[in-house]
């Protein structure tokens, strides 16, 4: 029998329902626990080899780099069977990361060659802070994306109210002990080692997905099914096509803009976070270190909001109001931010908002995808959030590049005014996409 616990915070599982999302939640955990490894590694390492001041350059170079990656995705997962492109893809990241790790541990391209302040004196040297960014910017969009489209295309509307707040529990349990170890490792095992282990740690997500393929039983992995759906063979379709379906569904364009407007008022946040960290804190290990810490205070927020039900609004409010209280919170964020700007309030601002994400309006946006074809969940879906988070990172940079030119002021005015103004959009968005997901549902239907 299932625990009291489990069902007032998650409600009423089947026994294979539960089993089911309990391995899911795990490979999740792992997954985001691998990228809240190499996120903080990511930041120590550019700062040390580049600098921060380059950050929104660097989120520039990301998107560049996001277009041919979307194509390369929507090829493997037509031509492959889902868990097989989780099995390419693991072995491809924990490749990269181990040569990352050796070129650090290199005589004269190594991390120890770095100088504060200046980077690396060596142009091949500063490139493996570039790699090394785009690479983690990389993980983070491509396998969580592949994550929730899997999850999604397994599970249906009302397995997923339950379930999406178990996953929600193992992320966020993942969310901890990856920036923990760098938090409490750093400075003791050096960066080039936990991208070692990171890359085992890669390896162990595709093992993990294995494991549940093998155990999971064929009904679990049915999803959701409209109307007449079981008559439509699952056509091939090219990049073009995909773009052509985004562009032309209001749908779509809502999921677009829950995505991108949080993400662009984020990276202003997040900007000033790192800038002034970078000129506190000296060294490549300690401001990973540091990075790692933030990391940890932002998956605990997380993981205690999950802990607390916080991701039960959705199936106990609706999906609406769990929608529309992330942008209400970021707003308010903007104006605590705007009347006390420092490092301290820099951080707990990112920790709050990042948390709360993570907990909340991450599991409702992906409830967003189930009354969708599987094209949509695979291919469209993938390059909305990648294209969609790298995008509105770079739209974000250049807000804060915008800064050399006003006075602090008038910077932290225009950028207030205009989060604020993102603010509106997104809580018209997020009504929108509530009350179509519920009409779609509730007739058996896809929305795109």
């Amino acid at each position: 029998m299932q625990s009291s616990t489990i069902k007032t915070w998650w409600g009423e599982f089947t026994k294979e329902e539960l089993k089911k999302f309990s391995l899911l939640a795990g490979i999740f955990c792992f997954t985001i626990g691998v990228y809240w490894l190499l996120r903080p590694i990511k930041d120590g390492v550019f700062n040390a080899y580049v600098g921060a001041e380059w950050i929104p350059y660097a989120k520039w170079v990301s998107l560049a780099v996001v277009i041919p990656l979307i194509i390369v995705y929507s090829k493997l997962v037509d031509a492959f069977p889902r868990q097989r492109v989780f099995y390419a893809l693991s072995v491809v990241f924990a490749i990269i990361s181990l040569a990352l790790a050796l070129c650090m541990l290199h005589p004269e391209l190594g991390i120890h060659k770095t100088l504060p302040q200046l980077g690396h004196p060596n142009i091949l040297g500063r490139m493996i802070g570039w790699i090394c960014y785009v690479f983690v910017e990389a993980f983070g969009s491509i396998m969580v994306a592949l994550f929730w489209a899997f999850a999604a295309d397994t599970t249906t509307p009302d397995a997923a109210k339950r379930g999406y707040a178990v996953i929600a529990f193992g992320a966020q349990t993942g969310g901890v002990l990856g920036p923990l170890l760098v938090a409490t490792q750093a400075e003791r095992l050096g960066v080039p080692t936990l991208l070692i282990s990171a890359s085992i740690a890669i390896l162990g997500i595709a093992g993990m997905v294995w494991f549940f393929m093998r155990v999971t039983p064929k009904d679990q992995l049915a999803g959701y099914q409209a109307a007449g759906a079981h008559s439509k063979p699952r056509e091939k379709t090219s990049f073009l096509s995909d773009m052509k379906l985004f562009v032309s569904q209001p749908y779509l364009l809502g999921i677009f803009a829950v995505i991108s407007l949080f993400e662009i008022i984020v990276t202003i946040f997040d900007f000033y976070l790192k800038y002034y960290a970078s000129l506190e804190i000296t060294g490549a290990n300690a401001y990973t270190a540091y990075m790692g810490t933030f990391g940890v205070y932002t998956n605990v927020v997380a993981w205690i909001c999950v802990l607390l039900g916080v991701n039960n609004i959705g199936r106990k409010l609706g999906l609406s109001v769990a929608l529309v209280i992330m942008p209400i919170i970021v707003g308010i964020a903007s104006l605590v931010l705007a009347s006390a700007s420092t490092l301290t309030i820099a951080f707990w601002i990112m920790v709050c908002c990042k948390g709360l994400n993570y907990a909340l309006n991450q599991p409702s946006k992906e409830q967003l995808y189930i009354p969708t074809t599987p094209e949509t969940k695979y291919k469209v879906k993938a390059f909305m959030e990648m294209f969609g988070s790298r995008g509105s990172k770079a739209v974000g940079s250049g807000i804060n590049a915008l800064k050399r030119f006003m006075t602090t002021d008038s910077f932290i005015f225009f950028s207030t005014v205009a989060s604020l103004g993102m603010v509106g959009v997104w809580l018209y968005a997020a009504l929108y996409l509530a009350k179509t997901h519920k009409k779609a549902v509730a007739e058996k239907q896809v929305v795109c």
